[in-house]
């Protein structure tokens, strides 16, 4: 008897029952779904974009939802209630999913899985939705909050924080970018290969299209291809999947050979291998991580690239003093834990799980952490300071009140001119840091900051 092939949005459906149910990130749950379930490249990539664009569209799908169930969405049990709004998903959204296929499949997978009544239920729901589809159309220029959080699939509150601080317009765009697919970038590993070697190697293995990334000089763009990890390239060390932004934090930096550097929250070890190859692989970086299991796949990374100058340490850096003495580190490197509000193209689920409450409790975090790594730097040394998030009381506020509490420190601009042309006529720039929102080039929305220690 001939196994039965599991289909895209089966697997779509099992993955949004577990971001529900089990609170997975959907990153990670895509990711092992897909790698266990023998789908071919073409379903994988529909598998992917109803999970992503289903979870990233959450509050508009339900707004819909409730309007045509009876007793709302929650009255359905999970597995009918995901299945409803990944159904709605491809019927509003997806423009080559021909409507009839969209409802014949969310009807046979509901016989599959329920009874005739679920079966009916689901037909009706998106029938329903097709004969009223005018019913559920936004404005293209909302002028009230609830409106433009429907229309942008954000949460009210973060709409009202963004617009509050970026205005309407770079809000709407950030939050339209927020929705789009995430690129997939590598950073070439400088100490093997050159970047144009590397672009040309790819493009001649038949792997897809590598172009040069406009922000980082080690960045590489794959535009057509499939995960880099499972290349022969990345196994043989010769990249690294890294987001264009977080290119940035090391290079700004600007650690040197021989540096002894402390990379104050480091896992799982992306710009702690980036610092180790601008430092050509000489001199030491302290690694730090408060989880053992973290600190494992730094040396992973670090083993694979061939790295040797990267010493793990478990550490709770609010407590770096205990382990390291007073001024010894040349260069320190604090990305710190973030709300993450500038990765919501790579992690939509950010957006329901996070409250606006929730961002004080982080920014009291990070002032512990910059206290305490800053003793550690010698005079005339740099601290960086940087997170993956738009929301200044964690960014720019942050480190102007360190600064404040510490006139040994000043916020330096000089790296301003080292950075790529299109970096600095798109990136919000200030007093000694810059400000990357998704939109500006269709990657991590970032905050860096550079510090200098004057006595």
């Amino acid at each position: 008897m001939m196994k039965k092939t599991v289909s895209a949005r089966d697997v779509a459906l099992d993955v949004l029952l577990q971001v529900e149910q089990n609170q997975a990130y959907s990153n990670l749950a895509l990711n092992q779904a897909l790698y266990h379930s023998g789908l071919d490249d073409r379903d994988k990539r529909l598998a992917t974009e109803l999970i992503y664009g289903t979870v990233a569209r959450l509050n508009t799908l339900d707004w819909i939802g409730n309007r045509l169930v009876k007793n709302g969405l929650r009255s359905l049990q999970p597995w009918v209630r995901q299945l409803v709004r990944m159904s709605l998903y491809q019927l509003r959204y997806l423009d080559k999913i021909p409507e009839r296929a969209a409802v014949h499949e969310a009807v046979q997978i509901a016989k599959r899985r329920g009874h005739r009544g679920i079966s009916s239920l689901v037909n009706g729901v998106l029938r329903s939705y097709l004969r009223r589809q005018d019913e559920f159309r936004l404005p293209d220029r909302p002028a009230i909050l609830k409106e433009k959080a429907l229309r942008l699939s954000h949460p009210e509150w973060m709409v009202k924080r963004m617009e509050e601080v970026y205005g309407a317009a770079e809000t709407e765009q950030a939050f339209l970018s927020n929705l789009t697919p995430p690129k997939v970038s590598v950073r070439v590993n400088q100490l093997k290969l050159e970047r144009e070697a590397f672009i040309e190697q790819w493009n001649q293995s038949g792997l897809g299209e590598a172009v040069a990334s406009p922000l980082a000089p080690e960045g590489v763009v794959i535009q057509r291809g499939g995960n880099p990890a499972f290349s022969p390239l990345f196994r043989e060390g010769l990249c690294t999947i890294q987001d264009e932004s977080s290119m940035l934090v090391s290079r700004i930096l600007h650690p040197q050979p021989g540096m002894r550097v402390l990379d104050a929250c480091a896992a799982p070890g992306g710009k702690t291998t980036h610092l180790a190859e601008l430092m050509q692989n000489q001199g030491t970086i302290v690694a730090c991580d408060i989880h053992a299991h973290k600190l494992e796949l730094i040396r992973s990374n670090a083993d694979r690239l061939g790295i040797g100058i990267i010493a793990e340490q478990q550490t709770d850096a609010r407590e770096a003093s205990a382990s390291f003495a007073a001024a010894s580190f040349d260069a320190i490197l604090l990305d710190a834990p973030c709300s993450g509000l500038g990765v919501i193209r790579r992690k939509p689920d950010i957006k329901w799980s996070k409250e606006a409450q929730a961002i004080e409790p982080l920014v009291q975090l990070q002032r512990e952490l910059l206290e305490e790594v800053a003793s550690l730097l010698k005079p005339g040394g740099v601290l960086v300071y940087s997170t993956c998030t738009w929301e200044p009381r964690e960014n720019r506020e942050q480190v102007e009140a360190f600064v404040k509490r510490h006139p040994e420190f000043k916020l330096d601009s000089a790296f301003i001119q080292d950075l790529a042309p299109a970096v600095r006529e798109r990136a919000v720039i200030g007093d000694g840091w810059i400000q990357l929102l998704p939109h500006h080039f269709g990657s991590d929305g970032f905050f860096i900051a550079r510090m200098c220690k004057i006595k």
